[in-house]
């Protein structure tokens, strides 16, 4: 007896499997081809070919590039990470330790899904979908900035003079998509130094101090 018929559940089609593993494939294809070729310069026809399917099956599973990206789009913003950290920032009762997860989640998202981000960056001043796209993300990843703000203001952490919507902008400033992007790809830092000076510098913004490193 198969573990998802002992759990009560229906097993899994050999069609279904064969669905999902081709889903995959021409996702992991497209991330692969925006990455190093642009979205613009990247053929349906090329995503086909690094899949291993036919041209119409990207549309029909995929819906064509805008499709994928936006695909793409929900892989990084609905990550595990994003709800766990979320859920570990709520139980949190010390403001810097909810800076540190803040500038350590951040680090991992953008070492995970970077590519996502630079792609979507890049495309959307001159494609209105992948612009609307990319403000969808932008939303889900201003909450998760605001609802750490709102954490600290809460435990009265911020210097004074802030409250939590300073606390965001602030967040944004430091955690939003420039920071690493440019000590990482401009600067040629690496992550783990570009968190800590980002750490550093958002804790003094934010407590008047640099107490998220200790």
């Amino acid at each position: 007896m198969s573990d998802n018929t002992a759990a009560g559940r229906r097993p899994v089609s050999r069609r279904a499997e064969y669905a999902e593993a081709t889903r995959q494939a021409i996702i992991d294809a497209a991330r692969t081809l925006f990455g190093e070729k642009g979205f613009f310069a990247t053929k349906v026809d090329d995503i086909a070919a690094a899949a291993r399917v036919a041209p119409a099956t990207v549309y029909a599973v995929g819906g064509g590039k805008q499709g994928l990206l936006g695909t793409l789009m929900d892989v990084w913003t609905t990550a595990p990470i994003v709800a766990d950290n979320i859920e570990r920032i709520g139980r949190l009762e010390d403001a810097h330790a909810i800076l540190r997860t803040v500038a350590t989640v951040t680090r991992e998202m953008r070492q995970e899904f970077g590519d996502i981000m630079r792609v979507m960056i890049a495309t959307a001043p001159h494609d209105p979908g992948v612009a609307e796209s990319l403000a969808t993300a932008t939303a889900r990843y201003r909450a998760g900035n605001g609802f750490a703000a709102r954490r600290m203001a809460d435990l009265g952490a911020l210097r004074p003079g802030l409250d939590a919507r300073d606390a965001e902008d602030i967040l944004w400033l430091y955690f939003g998509y420039a920071g690493f992007f440019a000590l990482v790809d401009d600067n040629k830092w690496s992550y783990e130094k570009a968190e800590r000076w980002l750490l550093e510098a958002s804790s003094h913004a934010l407590f008047g101090d640099a107490g998220a490193l200790t």
